[in-house]
């Protein structure tokens, strides 16, 4: 097949794996947005799942639709240490100017209130070393300036909603990797979306994350189950599997056996990222067109090597010694489990009692190495007494390393 137009090289094609089988949540989007438009009560959304479902994917696709909507958008990447001040400052400038609003007092109002909650980040600085977040107003005093990030987020969310609606359109922030904002920032959030809801402001939060992303929300706020939609992205169905991979092939005229298809879904486990991986490499070692189960085998190992460095190695590096050691530890026992008969999910949900036991150690000793994971997030607590790998087969992986 011609490496060149591979339609499974990232970035290729329309379509990606990704957003194949994804049409219920597009599809409720725009329901969400409609919604709003006539100003009828809605959530805000968190979209939450393992790594390479195609969270992000997902994410841009909302927004791309919200954009269509003629709503302003903004959109950022969550980080540890990092506060919400400035990222999110920056998301509502570009959602404002996206809003088409004539420029007057009410818009350099709300410019100014934006200004005014950005520049907080930075209390106590001279004037000429604050940060500028490229907006070319005075900063509002007394609005979203207080120092109290909730006070802050839920004036602020409050004075764009209300721009918004002085146009009959709506803001949409978009924010990804949610579970790592600060716990300060997630209760900050949950307030503002509460005033939102409240006020029936034409504002939502959109967000992406780890499985443990509801729990990080429930513990800020008892109520936050009442603010968002919760929509669990996991991998792909066999069928949506298979139009992952044919669509994009029948667009350069070329198709994928049936067997090649149950191969191809074997090695993936259906995940939108490993369609994606596997699919890239099995292009441009098959010879010709259909594309079989036996070109399925021979570029497997390609994919495999290509992941081993870039998926999983490059988080395994991240890793203490001895946060290697727990992982291949989570991975060990998960086998042992499975081979007993018990039912292990593949992302390796197991015990930390059971990983005490099988490393002789006390539990406590094996804290540290674990709170340190979580931050990492290379894993999850999805209930009391038990943790997962947030990559899909990392388990494998790990067992497959001398």
């Amino acid at each position: 097949m011609d490496p060149i137009r591979n339609p499974y090289a990232p970035g290729a094609g329309q379509r990606p794996p990704e957003l194949a089988g994804r049409d219920e949540q597009l599809d409720r989007f725009t329901v969400v947005l409609e919604r709003i438009r006539r100003g009828r009560p809605e959530r805000s959304m968190i979209l939450t799942g393992l790594r390479g479902v195609g969270k992000t994917v997902l994410l841009n696709a909302l927004r791309s639709a919200a954009v269509r909507a003629r709503w302003g958008t903004g959109k950022y990447e969550a980080r540890p240490e990092q506060g919400m001040r400035r990222p999110m400052a920056a998301a509502l400038h570009v959602a404002v100017r996206e809003l088409g609003h004539p420029r007057g007092e009410e818009v350099d109002h709300v410019l100014g209130v934006i200004k005014a909650f950005a520049q907080k980040d930075q209390p106590g600085a001279k004037l000429r070393e604050r940060w500028n977040p490229g907006i070319d107003v005075p900063a509002v005093t007394g609005r979203a300036d207080s120092g109290d990030i909730e006070i802050d987020l839920v004036e602020l969310f409050t004075d764009v909603g209300g721009l918004a609606a002085d146009v009959g359109k709506g803001v949409a922030i978009f924010i990804d990797e949610m579970q790592d904002l600060a716990s300060d920032d997630v209760s900050a959030l949950c307030a503002a979306c509460h005033e939102l809801s409240q006020n029936a402001l034409p504002v939502i939060v959109v967000g992406a994350g780890l499985p443990h992303l509801p729990a990080v929300l429930s513990a800020s706020k008892s109520y936050s189950e009442r603010l968002f939609r919760y929509n669990r992205i996991d991998r792909l169905s066999r069928e949506a599997a298979a139009r992952a991979l044919q669509s994009p092939a029948e667009d350069e005229g070329a198709t994928w056996s049936t067997e090649a298809l149950g191969e191809m879904y074997a090695a993936t486990g259906g995940y939108p990222y490993f369609i994606q991986a596997y699919g890239k490499e099995v292009w441009d070692l098959a010879p010709a067109s259909p594309i079989t189960a036996e070109d399925v085998r021979v570029g497997s190992p390609e994919a495999e090597a290509e992941l081993a460095v870039g998926f999983f190695g490059s988080r395994y590096e991240r890793a203490t010694p001895g946060e290697r050691e727990y992982l291949r530890a989570m991975a060990e026992v998960a086998a042992e489990r499975l081979a007993e008969g018990e039912d292990v999910d593949e992302v390796g949900s197991v015990a930390t009692a059971d990983l005490a036991a099988h490393l002789g150690r006390k539990p406590q000793s094996l804290s540290p190495a674990r709170d340190a994971l979580l931050k990492k997030g290379l894993i999850y607590s999805g209930e009391r007494g038990r943790i997962a790998f947030t990559v899909p087969h990392f388990g494998r992986y790990l067992l497959s390393q001398s």
